[in-house]
């Protein structure tokens, strides 16, 4: 007995030719996709548990979001504004995030799971990059949301190894003075020794990686190269390796390398064995042709974070000639208060759109390689390319189901171009994650708490998080 049968929809598989099935059906069996294909041929062949009648709306992979950070979307509003990279990080972001307690964390990880999965989003790669190794608490907290939540979670487990060398602690307190009312963390809070980082990491792979119907990963993630060692990267990618997961890293994203330097981040990553398909780097924006050939040769993948990127002006990362080269590139909305959404749809028609003036080549990333960076290149990003996407027999049953019937939407003859430049996220009206209904009719089914009720706990958090880390 097929278990849900969705019908009448517009059905973009995502699969090897991009088929899109007018009046197309997909039919469910546990957390598997059983069959696609019309609607006529389903309904005859199938009889379910259950059917939803998409009504013409675009039947889509799940979205994959590929680098983001949960926690300071209650710091989102005002305070990134007219801030560069290091001056919204050490003055806004980690005084905001480790003021946080434990519950707020968890409000925080329940807000950016409602908004996700009200933009189609069924998996999201974490990088917890202000965890501080001397208990799981917060991370428990998120971590709980996300399995209540009923989609697909990878926690980056965030750790420095590396301690600030002088010039760094006097840049630092030149950034910081800025806002001396703000409660900084000192320089090294967050680090702790190598062979700590990696015992904690793999203890939480352990205890958490396959959890929640498998829905939960965990990777060990060293935040940047500036504050990891060479051994606390190796480790990194030998846990990864041992565990059957990936690691990630935030890679080149604001510092211009000197021209003296004969190595680049990239090279240096290459030489003590951190490229290769388990490795997501983070950004690359700051990366020459060279470091390019390095990434493809090597199968490493990057997750590009373009609004992040130009609300911080940290530049543009040579996307157009990674995908030229074959490297395997996803979209990442990256922090929730620089974003200032976690909406795949808004980010992938940014990216389409702004590399191509950037490139003065209206060729440049079309829209349906826009949709592939946040369904099937995202997928592949991840290693899960096998199984998440696309919608093919056998893969995961993650999908979402997109409303066309608005006037911004109207006509729309090309479904994939229409969900590019004309989606805004909010025509989202079902998602399904392993074949479970997530959301149906716009309203999310797993969370307990009502959406006005999270609404203004979210809200009390925010201000309190704020008064206590004296962020004005």
């Amino acid at each position: 007995m097929t278990d849900l049968l969705l019908i009448h929809g517009r059905v973009v598989t995502q699969n090897p030719q991009r088929a899109v099935v007018e009046d197309g059906a997909v039919a469910v069996t546990g957390d598997r996709i059983e069959a696609v294909g019309p609607t006529a041929d389903l309904e005859a062949d199938y009889d379910a548990d259950r059917v939803i009648d998409a009504d013409g709306g675009a039947v889509i992979p799940g979205l994959i979001n590929a680098h983001t950070h949960v926690s300071d979307i209650l710091l989102r509003g005002a305070f990134a504004a007219d801030r560069g990279l290091y001056d919204w990080l050490y003055n806004v972001k980690r005084p905001g995030t480790l003021a946080m307690t434990a519950e707020e964390h968890g409000i925080a990880a329940e807000l950016y799971c409602v908004e996700a999965i009200q933009s189609g989003v069924t998996t999201f790669v974490e990088n917890d990059t202000e965890v501080v190794w001397d208990g799981w608490d917060t991370i428990e907290a998120k971590l709980d949301a996300y399995e209540r939540a009923g989609i697909r979670s990878v926690y980056g487990a965030g750790f420095a190894d590396d301690p600030s060398d002088e010039a760094f602690r006097t840049l630092l307190a030149d950034i910081e003075a800025r806002d001396p009312g703000v409660e900084h963390p000192t320089p090294d809070h967050f680090t702790v020794d190598t062979e700590t980082a990696l015992a904690e990491v793999e203890a939480l792979i352990e205890t958490y990686h396959g959890s929640a119907d498998g829905r939960q990963s965990v990777w060990p993630a060293p935040i940047v190269l500036a504050t990891s060692t060479t051994r606390g990267l190796q480790g990194a990618y030998r846990l990864a390796e041992e565990y059957d997961v990936m690691t990630t890293t935030h890679v080149a994203e604001a510092e211009v390398e000197d021209q003296g330097v004969a190595l680049s981040s990239i090279g240096y990553l290459r030489n003590i064995g951190y490229l290769g398909d388990r490795a997501l780097l983070g950004h690359c924006v700051q990366v020459d042709a060279a470091d390019v050939r390095l990434l493809a040769k090597t199968d490493t993948r990057v997750a590009h974070n373009y609004m992040a990127n130009m609300r911080l002006a940290t530049g543009y990362a040579p996307v157009v000639a990674m995908l030229d080269g074959g490297v395997t590139v996803a979209l990442g909305t990256d922090n929730a208060n620089l974003n200032d959404t976690v909406n795949p749809l808004s980010d992938a028609r940014a990216a389409a759109a702004g590399h191509k003036g950037y490139h003065r080549d209206p060729g440049v990333v079309p829209a349906q390689r826009a949709f592939d960076m946040i369904t099937i290149d995202g997928a592949h990003a991840i290693r899960r390319g096998d199984d998440l996407g696309s919608i093919e027999p056998g893969k995961q049953a993650d999908l979402a189901v997109v409303d066309l019937d608005y006037p911004h939407l109207t006509p729309c003859p090309d479904p994939v171009f229409g969900l590019v430049y004309g989606a805004q996220g909010f025509e989202v009206e079902t998602v399904l994650c392993a074949g479970d209904l997530v959301m149906h009719d716009r309203e999310v089914l797993t969370l307990d708490d009502s959406r006005d009720g999270l609404l203004t706990d979210a809200s009390s958090a925010a201000e309190a998080v704020v008064e206590r880390a004296g962020i004005e």
